[in-house]
């Protein structure tokens, strides 16, 4: 179970792109939530984590195997990967996560509010 206080939950992040980094970083900081980044889906992946958030720049190919590597070494962590190959308004909880092996994805470019809210709603799952 994910812990519900937000200062004592551990995000880890996966994300090549430095300024969209910063920038999820900033606002999940703001947001009261503790991060971290992981350092690729395809070395070593980073500290423990309550939720990973990873970008999967090709869902169907590179981005499935990052998914698996991080199930692998984080078997019960749920994960929210976020790609500038999911369209807007794709189902949070579809059929692109379920084939991911996700428990939501997020299309990119991304908006604070959406970050936040599938955040919160991920580690408030268990209430």
């Amino acid at each position: 179970m994910v812990p519900r206080d937000r200062s004592a939950v551990d995000i880890l992040i996966f994300e090549e792109d430095h300024p969209t980094l910063a920038l999820l970083q900033q606002w999940l900081a703001e947001a009261g939530y503790r991060v971290h980044v992981g350092m690729s889906c395809d070395g070593h992946l980073g500290s423990s984590a309550d939720l990973i958030i990873a970008n999967v720049s090709m869902p169907k190919h590179g981005g499935a195997r990052c998914i698996r590597n991080i199930r692998e070494t984080y078997p019960h962590t749920p994960v929210i990967a976020i790609s500038s190959q999911f369209r807007p308004g794709l189902s949070a909880a579809g059929a692109a996560a379920q084939a991911l092996g996700a428990q939501k994805v997020l299309a990119k470019p991304l908006l604070r509010s959406e970050l936040v809210s599938a955040v919160r709603e991920m580690v408030h799952m268990d209430q």
